[in-house]
């Protein structure tokens, strides 16, 4: 006959609690580590933020991206440092930016790429955030910012003012800009009779107007810094871009652009201004290092736009056709403008 089991009289604590440390984890030298939980576990804890991996890390561009994708995610090489340079500068771009922000994109001097600069600095932001952004060409000498835009000008700043009373909408507002992308441009008056009627004055009445629906204003202003409408752009920026070139009557007369604010009441906006260096023109005699230490002393900040193709040839400007340089370039100048909006005075 079998014998019976007697039912064992000591409780489980007492044949195995020895065994546990006071934070629950088995001190048992036979068998792996047990971890028992002290407190009691709810569904709380299950949240995206506790059980999704960071997917910053993921890598976007290049062969780190293969291998990552070929792998399925089993090796993660991590993005590479140029990539982690561009995810910064966008989280600076979306910076939160309360009222309108203007910017003004000037030189003494032409043909040293002041309009190429406004009209990237200008996608590179509007594609980039969601709030609104227009470009406005207020060169009195028929400029052609809406050439490398939309080419689109038969309707411009001039039908603007005039109809400037029966304006209450966006939808008003938006029949006389037209659209690259995201960003809206607003042309100048391409006769240059009418144009040079484009005063002081006026040029505060259409920004006073844009400022009810956009956010960032971004001005491309004439050439030189005497003219009237010159004076209203200073007058109402928050912002100032001075365009030069690492050449020597390029970088000439982009400093004496700073000397002229300075002398003429405008030194904190001349202290403030970001320099870009458009490097379409250059040589190997010029001493680029000595040319950029310069305005880095004078300015906020330098930017060199390395020369492309795609922007040489004068025509419409696509964002995505620009080499990867030149495109991390205007980057940083949205990043660098972007930057102000924290302490953005206006509301």
């Amino acid at each position: 006959m079998p014998r019976s089991i007697e039912p064992d009289p000591t409780t489980w604590w007492e044949r195995y609690g020895h065994r546990l440390s006071r934070n629950g984890v088995s001190e048992d030298p036979v068998g792996e580590q047990t971890i028992r939980p002290i407190h009691p576990v709810t569904a709380a804890e299950l949240t995206e933020d506790t059980i999704v991996r960071n997917r910053t890390d993921r890598p976007e561009e290049g062969w780190r991206r293969l291998v990552f994708a070929g792998s399925r995610g089993l090796v993660n090489p991590g993005p590479s440092e140029a990539e982690q340079h561009r995810r910064a500068r966008l989280r600076r771009i979306h910076a939160t930016l309360t009222g309108a922000h203007r910017v003004a994109v000037t030189s003494i001097k032409g043909g040293v790429g002041k309009t190429t600069v406004a009209t990237c600095l200008g996608l590179a932001l509007a594609e980039n955030r969601g709030d609104r952004a227009v470009v406005l060409d207020a060169n009195p000498d028929a400029g052609t910012l809406a050439d490398r835009l939309t080419g689109e000008s038969s309707v411009t700043v001039r039908e603007l003012l005039r109809d400037y009373d029966r304006i209450g909408s966006w939808a008003d507002v938006s029949r006389y800009t037209s659209l690259a992308g995201r960003l809206q441009v607003l042309a100048s008056a391409q006769d240059p009779a009418s144009s040079d009627a484009f005063s002081r004055e006026e040029y505060a009445q259409v920004c006073a107007l844009l400022a009810r629906f956009f956010n960032i204003i971004i001005t491309d202003s004439g050439t030189g810094l005497v003219h009237s409408a010159m004076e209203g752009t200073l007058g109402l920026a928050d912002d100032l871009i001075v365009v030069g070139a690492p050449t020597v009557d390029g970088s000439s007369r982009a400093s004496k652009t700073l000397d002229w604010l300075v002398a003429h009441g405008y030194a904190e906006l001349a202290a403030n201004a970001v320099v870009v260096l458009s490097c379409d023109r250059g040589s190997a005699e010029i001493d680029r290092g000595r040319v950029r230490d310069h305005f880095a002393a004078r300015s906020r900040a330098v930017v060199e736009v390395p020369r492309d193709p795609h922007l040489a040839t004068g025509g419409r400007v696509e964002l995505a056709r620009l080499r990867r340089p030149t495109r991390d370039a205007f980057l940083e100048l949205a990043a660098l403008i972007a930057d102000r909006f924290t302490a953005d005075p206006q509301s």
